[in-house]
């Protein structure tokens, strides 16, 4: 089992800042990807960025030249940098973690993100 905490959500005005956290613990070893996504009311979960445990980056269009994804393997910790945020960057983020051992994905509770105009 893999646990993840997630913090860094809150209030900002458009084209302000956060950073978003998520710390995994539990079964890690086998951890490969780690991403966010993100889910606004009356919509789907969409793929906001992921990295993979040797550094490879995949962001979302919506988010590019944005939105920064990085990883401290050493603590288990995945970053969302998030700049220039707009009122559509407005969800809930939820951290998301893929054990390739027994193939399983796993979701932080969530935060919320929501961004004024």
């Amino acid at each position: 089992q893999v646990q993840l905490v997630e913090s860094g959500g809150g209030l900002v005005q458009t084209g302000g800042s956060l950073r978003l956290s998520c710390a995994a613990s539990g079964s890690i070893f086998s951890i490969n990807d780690m991403g966010w996504y993100r889910q606004a009311p009356g919509n789907q979960r969409e793929l906001v960025a992921v990295i993979s445990s040797g550094g490879s980056r995949k962001n979302a269009d919506s988010v590019k030249g944005r939105f920064g994804i990085s990883r401290d393997n050493a603590k288990n910790t995945v970053y969302l940098q998030m700049n220039s945020l707009k009122p559509e960057d407005t969800a809930v983020y939820y951290c998301y973690a893929y054990d390739s051992r027994d193939r399983t994905g796993y979701w932080g509770q969530g935060t919320q993100v929501t961004v004024s105009s």
